[in-house]
């Protein structure tokens, strides 16, 4: 390692040297980075798996302008709006079609466990707004009391998801009805509840009280092809009657909803907080490991000085040891948090990952942070005489 780290620096790495000397502390510190690292990673895997958990739903359906209340921060949040404001903004010549959208939560009791299902019911003669991959169960949604299940909720293991389909449903209690699932999509658990539930529009009515088929939670619009959302949602705020609607093109309304969970939601700013406070774990760590190293080798450093070498040497020795340090400190990081970030995927069916790119960008910020560190450490170097650090 010394010889490979000579070539690398082009001289005798001192600091590495010094690091190796005491080799309970180096062990110490490299925990330490290492710990700073996994509570970081950990927290941005939550706080990504919230953003597509967030994002999850907007796909399941396929528009161009979504219309809203004025205080719908989220798919599943916000009053409703009238039906009324959907025949108005089908006036606009761009919008070629417009389906009600509701919202709702059910509840699933199952022997001792519950399943709590985000719910949205949909116009069945209106497939167009469906996702490809919900668009082939359209036809069955016609059916009463019938719906298609998320295959990915928590609670419904993997081999009973698999042998539901067309020819071999799936039958389910709620509010005292038999609920009839006839198929199953791609979805997946979030923060709030277990997985979704598409049904018609007609038996949403059935299973969420107090509803009315005039006040859908939002309104879906397609536009006609190369009509630029963004133009005709300005259009029709200034057509519609209604000047407090929210009405925004499909993709905007989406990232919205997610800057709404990530900065403003108490969960969103917990998770941002946590990575926060793995930086400053790290900081202060690799600070006070270098720091007493510092201290330790104070006199050695002094001979430096009086030898003519300028800061600039001294600060490069301190901070090849906070290189050092954040290099070896990601790696056991990075794969302790890729098993703990299985694990917890796992056990919650969240979309949690760890990306490449996210580990890169982690480690960087690591050899800031300990750059940043081993800066401070040397601040007693910068104008001390040499005579005062013997």
């Amino acid at each position: 390692m010394t010889w490979l780290l000579t070539r690398l620096f082009g001289r005798l790495p001192i600091g590495w040297l010094q690091l190796t000397h005491n080799r309970a502390r180096l062990i110490a510190a490299l925990a330490g980075v290492a710990f700073a690292n996994v509570l970081v990673f950990v927290q941005l895997a939550i706080m990504g798996s919230m953003s597509i958990a967030t994002g999850q739903p907007y796909g399941f359906f396929d528009a161009r302008v979504m219309i809203s209340a004025s205080d719908a921060e989220s798919l599943t949040d916000g009053s409703n709006v009238a039906r009324q404001w959907l025949f108005q903004a089908l006036a606009h010549p761009a919008v070629t079609d417009g389906m009600p959208l509701f919202v709702g939560n059910v509840t699933i009791q199952r022997g001792g466990s519950t399943m709590s299902l985000t719910t949205f019911g949909v116009d069945p003669t209106r497939p167009g707004f469906l996702s490809t991959s919900v668009r082939p169960a359209a036809e069955l949604l016609a059916l009463p009391d019938s719906g298609i299940l998320d295959g990915r909720t928590r609670g419904l293991g993997a081999d009973e998801a698999a042998t539901i389909g067309p020819s071999s449903p799936a039958s389910f209690e709620i509010r005292g009805r038999t609920l009839t699932i006839y198929d199953t999509f791609v979805g997946g658990g979030g923060f709030g509840v277990d997985g979704f539930l598409i049904v018609s529009d007609q038996t949403f009515m059935k299973l969420v009280q107090g509803r009315q088929s005039a006040a859908p939670d939002h309104v879906l619009l397609s536009l006609a092809p190369g009509a630029d959302p963004a133009t005709v949602a300005a259009d029709l705020q200034r057509m519609i009657s209604d000047q407090s609607l929210r009405i925004r093109p499909y993709d905007q309304a989406r990232a919205e909803d997610i800057a709404y969970q990530q900065t403003r939601r108490p969960t969103g700013v917990i998770f941002g907080f946590g990575v926060v406070i793995g930086i400053l774990v790290g900081l202060v760590i690799v600070y006070q490991v270098l720091s007493t190293d510092v201290a330790d080798h104070i006199r050695e450093y002094a001979t430096f000085k009086a030898m003519g070498y300028r800061q600039r040497f001294l600060l490069g020795i301190v901070l090849e040891e906070a290189l050092i340090l954040a290099a070896m400190g990601a790696v056991p990081g990075y794969l302790v948090a890729r098993v703990l970030i299985g694990a917890m995927r796992k056990v919650t069916n969240l979309p949690l990952e760890l990306s490449l790119q996210t580990g890169l960008g982690v480690f960087v910020g690591t050899v800031l942070a300990c750059a940043l560190s081993g800066a401070l450490a040397t601040r007693r170097l910068a104008s001390a005489d040499p005579a005062e650090l013997f």
